[in-house]
């Protein structure tokens, strides 16, 4: 047993020991006959760094793994990274540009860019993989994946060329959002939305027959070069009578019809819209509605979004190569000048060209330019028909999403899904195994060779330069991260559910409290690995992970990716405030890794982890777990000076002593706690179950109970049953804390004595109920409650902390004068009362626990008179702070226009002051 150092230093520790499991193999004991147990890890980009969101992640994804690896099971957490497309190629094309000379992507071939990126990802990639050691994370490194390594990328072109046979993957012309700066179709989690001070402008569209004029209204009236309709409500009597009318517009003069669709509210603005489907989502879904095949709407925009020529040629050519933002100046000017533009009068009667507002403006997340919606040809995947398998999937429980409020949202979204566009502009990735002929054919085969074959001989073929979204690789990733690589026959789902056959003799590993690593094996697909157990990932990526996943899963395998999916929230800045550097309120994980250390912010993040709610950053609770496991370490000490040592049995030693067969039922009630929380994914609830135990019950009560009395100048020796059982508890509370704290548990563990076997390898405690002794339970959780009504009374009424007071007794049954007389050596050291016989006189403080009062003289301890005089002056002031920030609060001007954070600290304001008088009251009363 090695003496621990006085100060707890985790990052002493830290490295330590996680080369030492990494290297020796802890994270994938030998369990050949165990039960298998899963988790895949949401890839990270490759180019990503830890953030805050990860830490979370990854720290409840940890808590699993290290949980199932101590129940036994062959525990896998499968790691790897994501290619991450356009982060990746953005980044590699920034170093490029900033080389001497600068070159640009376009300088290269595309196979020598991609080498680039190879390079790039061998010497840089990969940072977060590192950052994920420091948080503690048990993955299987040896295993580790990449989402363009050669296994994954033949399950991705393999995916594509079936779906593609199988009618559910196609081209086609539609809308996407297109990021101009980066010259790609991007995903809706790419864009980000911002608020920007714009104009709401109104026209005036004159009807083809002269008879008057219709108004529209818009905020880009650049679009209207594009426009192809202007949509009325059937129900708006004012315009049923131009249904099916033209209206000539300005500037081109296009004749375009007025048509009619339930889009037009006739309750905002003037009732009728102008449709531009080629640069509209809404207006796309309308044209459609109205018969406009997508190949027909005018796209007026190029890649870079400057105005082009449409098919009708009436683009004037003046505006032909502007901008956007320089289109809609010229458009405005013309609009003015040929008297359609009706002019805003604000309040002081004064026109202007347009009305001011706030407009939501689509923005990509990476170039920081506005998104247009584009028509173009893209490839998709028709997610309606890959949906409904996994809408029935979790309507029937076959998978279980926690908490169950995100049902819903998932119902509504998948019932109303979009097609999925797959494929993107870029060099850096899966390139899309599609090869076109000269007449636009595209054939899909995975080889060059098989679509040649399928266009025949002598048809010259060029692959399709784009590559798939980096979403449709992902979506494989719970079995193609396993070796599937669609060789594999998928079972039917009957012949997966329920299988199992008993363990042969085990040959796992084993701790020096028992041998681990038994248990029923599972079958199923890939090795048993398929379908995993669980997922664990943020809402934010429902659908465009978690979704997807569960379509590709059971289209390929036929079976559920995962049992069960748990989606946690977001973590946000102290005040409740998204994170963003705009903002400059990010958190840096590793910063307060470097300051508390990784079990400090793993706990933080367990403890706050509340389902269905999001995370409040709080550096002070950090701080708070820090001192938790220092509190853990010098009670390791405090055992080490004291002769207690590590436990030989899984089972809890004999005990006689009434606070030793407490402190064991304390003990297996917290095994039960903890083993309901994590069986519900209550986070938090194990977290601070286990918490409570180890602080309270365990550190500030029991540690306090078997401590010796001192025999004059020396201490002296707690007893050999106490001894034992106190390093059996602590041991059992190493093996709960572990997965929460795997650092300073492995340290401690190894501390207290020799051991076979590492803690992570150790085996969960047994919640043994043959244990529990509810007399002496009782026993002891009196006496606790009977030391602390004593040391309030005495703090509360300023008594000298070494004043020893006699302790007088009235109605007490027979159990309770027992109950004094055994406990009397601990009531005396840790309330510093002496049981007197007789009545109490003169002025005394009282306490009432169960039946009995206890009395305690104060003549000659305190002045009654000035203590009396000092509680009823504290009372008043406390109340009177009470009933101002009653009446603050019972103020409706100030509940609604003092910000959030006021009125709540407002309300804890008064909370607090309210207890300070009831305390300050019953103090008072004490003194009769």
């Amino acid at each position: 047993m090695s003496e621990l150092p006085k100060t707890f230093d985790p990052a002493s520790i830290e490295s330590r020991w996680y080369a030492h499991w990494e290297a020796s193999g802890q994270f994938r004991p030998d369990r050949p006959n165990a039960e298998p147990w899963t988790i895949v890890n949401p890839p990270p980009n490759v180019t990503g760094s830890l953030h805050i969101g990860h830490a979370l992640d990854n720290t409840l994804q940890d808590i699993l793994t290290r949980h199932a690896r101590l129940k036994g099971k062959d525990a896998l957490w499968v790691v790897g990274t994501d290619h991450a497309g356009i982060a990746t190629q953005m980044v590699v094309e920034r170093q490029m540009g900033a080389a001497v000379p600068p070159q640009k992507r376009t300088d290269l071939t595309r196979e020598e860019f991609v080498a680039k990126v190879w390079a790039w990802k061998e010497e840089s990639g990969g940072e977060i993989t590192q950052q994920l050691r420091r948080l503690g994370c048990s993955m299987d490194w040896a295993n580790e994946r990449f989402t363009m390594d050669e296994g994954f990328s033949k399950a991705v072109l393999k995916v594509f060329v079936d779906l593609h046979k199988q009618g559910l993957l196609y081209r086609d012309k539609r809308l996407v959002n297109w990021d101009p700066g980066l010259g790609t179709a991007i995903s809706d989690l790419e864009v980000e939305t911002r608020e920007i001070k714009g104009s709401f402008w109104h026209l005036r569209y004159p009807l083809a027959d002269g008879a008057g004029f219709i108004e529209v209204a818009t905020t880009r009236p650049e679009t209207m070069l594009a426009d192809m309709a202007v949509a009325v409500n059937a129900s708006d009597e004012r315009y049923r009578h131009l249904i099916g009318k033209q209206v000539k517009l300005p500037i081109t003069g296009r004749l375009i019809p007025i048509i009619a669709d339930d889009h037009a509210d006739p309750e905002l603005g003037s009732g009728a819209v102008k449709i531009t489907p080629g640069h509209d989502f809404n207006d796309f879904e309308v044209g459609k509605r109205a018969g406009m095949a997508a190949g027909a709407m005018l796209n007026m925009l190029d890649a870079k979004a400057r105005v082009v020529q449409v098919a009708d040629g009436l683009i004037p050519e003046e505006l032909l190569g502007l901008t956007t933002a320089e289109a809609r100046k010229a458009v405005v000017e013309r609009l003015k000048a040929d008297g359609v533009l009706i002019p805003h009068v604000d309040k002081e009667g004064v026109e202007h060209d347009a009305e001011p507002r706030t407009i939501q403006t689509p923005y990509g997340d990476r170039s920081g330019v506005v998104i247009e919606p584009w028509l173009t040809d893209q490839w998709y995947v028709d997610a309606k028909t890959l949906a409904q398998p996994a809408i029935e999937a979790v309507r029937t429980g076959a998978i279980d999403i926690v908490p169950k409020t995100w049902e819903k949202t998932f119902f509504n979204w998948m019932d109303n899904i979009q097609p999925w566009c797959v494929s993107r502009q870029l060099w850096w990735g899966h390139q899309i195994p599609a090869w076109f002929a000269p007449d636009g054919t595209p054939y899909v085969a995975e080889t060059e060779a098989e679509a040649q074959a399928l266009a025949g001989e002598g048809v010259s073929l060029t692959r399709d330069p784009d590559v798939l979204d980096t979403w449709f690789s992902s979506a494989l990733w719970p079995f193609a991260t396993l070796g599937w690589d669609g060789t594999q026959p998928p079972f039917a789902l009957s012949e997966v559910e329920g299988q199992a056959t008993s363990a042969a003799s085990a040959t796992g590993a084993s701790t020096s409290l028992s041998t681990n690593g038994e248990g029923a094996h599972r079958h199923g697909q890939l090795n048993g690995r398929y379908p995993n157990d669980v997922l664990i990932s943020g809402f934010d990526i429902l659908f465009f992970w978690n979704a997807r996943m569960m379509m590709q899963g059971l289209h390929f395998m036929k079976e559920v990716p995962f049992r069960t999916l748990y989606l946690h929230g977001l973590v946000r800045a102290a005040d409740g405030a998204k994170m963003s550097k705009s903002k400059g309120n990010v958190v840096n994980p590793l910063g307060l890794i470097d300051q508390y250390g990784a079990d400090a912010l793993r706990f933080f993040m367990a403890a706050m982890e509340s389902q269905g709610r999001d995370i409040k950053m709080d550096e002070k609770r950090v701080e708070g777990y820090r001192n938790f496991a220092t509190k853990l370490w010098n009670a390791a000490r405090f055992a080490q000076a004291n002769g207690i040592v590590a436990s030989t049995t899984l089972e809890a030693p004999r005990a006689e002593l009434a606070v030793n067969k407490w402190i064991i039922a304390e003990t297996i009630a917290t095994v039960q706690q903890v083993d309901i929380a994590l069986a519900d994914y209550r986070f938090d609830g194990a977290a601070n179950a286990i918490y409570q135990f180890a602080w309270s019950r365990f550190c500030d009560w029991y540690l306090e109970l078997i401590k010796p009395q001192m025999v004059g100048d020396e201490r002296g020796v707690i007893d050999d049953e106490s001894k034992a059982v106190a390093g059996w508890v602590l041991d059992q509370i190493l093996v709960l804390l572990h997965p929460f704290m795997p650092f300073i548990t492995e340290e401690l563990w190894h501390a207290m004595g020799a051991r076979e076997h590492d803690l992570i390898v150790a085996q969960w405690p047994m919640a043994d109920a043959r244990s529990l002794d509810p007399e002496a339970s009782k026993e002891v959780d009196w006496l606790i409650r009977l030391v602390q009504e004593i040391r309030t009374a005495r703090n509360e009424l300023n008594v000298p902390p070494g004043a020893r007071l006699p302790l007088h007794v009235r109605d007490a049954n027979a159990a309770t004068l027992a109950r004094l007389e055994r406990q009397a050596p601990a009531l005396a050291r840790l309330a510093r009362v002496t049981h007197a016989q007789g009545e109490a006189t003169g002025g005394a403080a009282q306490v009432v626990v169960d039946e009995a009062t206890f009395v305690l003289p104060l003549e000659g301890v305190i002045d009654l008179d000035s203590e009396r005089a000092r509680l009823t002056k504290a009372i008043a002031a406390a109340e009177k702070e009470r009933d101002a920030l009653s009446g603050r609060l019972g103020n409706a001007s100030f509940v609604e226009r003092a910000k959030p954070e006021a009125v709540e600290k407002a309300k804890a304001d008064h909370a607090d002051k309210a207890e300070e008088a009831a305390r300050l009251q019953a103090a008072l009363g004490r003194l009769g």
